[in-house]
């Protein structure tokens, strides 16, 4: 073998990247004077795309796999620098490797306080935390929108522009969701996944995705914490009158066994007068509101109908049932005259009406013959 070939195959380069961190995006393969042997080996692990740099622009990306830098396989390089009939020589170029694993467990919250109008208690301050997963999609876009010569690109440098973009997609879902606030802890996970959702189309100009978004938290302002907490003891004592008898009387038996006996007498002595006053109430609003039942207005007089009566094509009226009695007596009503009451469907004959055919009935039988 020749010897010139030997040495050419010493210079030969292996460019790869071991990444020791858990938070390293972008790394700049270091390299003197950026020079870049033909040939030379590049490695591309799982999790990692090699982008190539030259003279400003993009040039080829590398998904994982091992490749030998000719030009075959630089097809944008090949182009860029006029290398028709294949080269041979060293070339300067920058080589980032992107890290597209996801980044987990990043942290964001709400630094001031979401006003939302709530359907329990109106207008209201929450706060909300939580933790969500960001990612690489798209490494060249990531590198020109975000990147640009950073040598070593870490989470810590684009973390806050996404929380800033979560909080506003957060309020924006949070306050157009309708969803009570005593409610929002059940609907965590759904309102997590929608938020994701707009955040995503947000940064996918970044070149970047966000897989997960956790809400691990929905916070009141103290005060209404604090009625909350009232609100649910009140709950839990039921009726407020047995428990302050209770109370009273866990009172009076701690008085009474106090040593020394003069206040704890006193006091039994005032608290026994205020629960026979409170008996002496009670029992006098019970003898008043017989009193009071009984001076009570009566109520009002039930509406009485009143009847149309349809003869010869003309309409007669309006007749009390007392006039339909007499009519009935002296024989100008029968059960086929045709009547109306305001809320009847239409014309009815008096027999089909049920209030009027006991006119009728009560009529009594014709007279006896008279004596021979």
């Amino acid at each position: 073998m020749p010897i010139m070939d030997f040495l050419k195959g010493q210079f030969i380069d292996v460019i790869e990247w071991t990444d020791d961190s858990r938070d390293t995006m972008v790394y700049r393969f270091e390299r003197y004077g950026h020079e870049i042997k033909y040939g030379a080996k590049l490695t591309v692990r799982e999790g990692q795309v090699a982008v190539f740099i030259h003279e400003g622009q993009l040039a080829d990306v590398f998904t994982p796999g091992l490749y030998m830098l000719e030009t075959n396989n630089m097809p944008i390089m090949t182009s860029l620098q006029h290398w028709d009939h294949g080269f041979s020589s060293p070339f300067k170029s920058e080589i980032y490797f992107v890290n597209t694993n996801r980044f987990t467990d990043l942290k964001w919250g709400t630094k001031n306080p979401i006003m939302i109008r709530d359907s329990d208690f109106g207008p209201t301050r929450v706060r909300a935390f939580g933790t969500y997963t960001v990612k690489v999609a798209d490494a060249g876009l990531f590198m020109t929108e975000i990147v640009g010569t950073d040598g070593e690109f870490t989470t810590d440098e684009v973390t806050h522009q996404i929380r800033n973009i979560i909080v506003q997609q957060f309020s924006q879902a949070m306050a157009g969701s309708g969803i009570p606030v005593l409610d929002m802890a059940a609907n965590t996970g759904q309102m997590g996944d929608l938020v994701a959702q707009k955040i995503s189309e947000t940064i996918a100009s970044y070149g970047l995705t966000l897989p997960e978004l956790y809400i691990e938290n929905i916070s009141l302002p103290p005060a209404v914490e604090e009625a909350l907490d009232k609100r649910t003891s009140m709950g839990v004592v039921g009726d407020l009158n047995k428990y302050t008898q209770f109370q009273t009387a866990e009172a009076m038996a701690a008085a009474a066994s106090t040593p020394g006996g003069g206040m704890g007498e006193g006091l039994g002595m005032g608290m026994g007068m205020a629960m026979a006053n409170q008996m002496a109430n009670n029992m006098n609003a019970g003898q008043q509101q017989p009193h009071q039942a009984a001076h009570a207005a009566p109520p009002p007089p039930p509406v009485e109908h009143v009847w149309h009566v349809a003869e010869n094509g003309a309409t007669k009226g309006p007749f009390s049932k007392a006039d339909l009695g007499r009519m009935v007596s002296d024989g100008s009503l029968t059960r086929e005259t045709m009547v109306w009451t305001a809320g009847q469907d239409g014309w009815k004959t008096a027999g089909d009406v049920t209030e009027l055919a006991q006119l009728f009935t009560v009529m009594p039988p014709p007279p006896p013959p008279p004596p021979a």
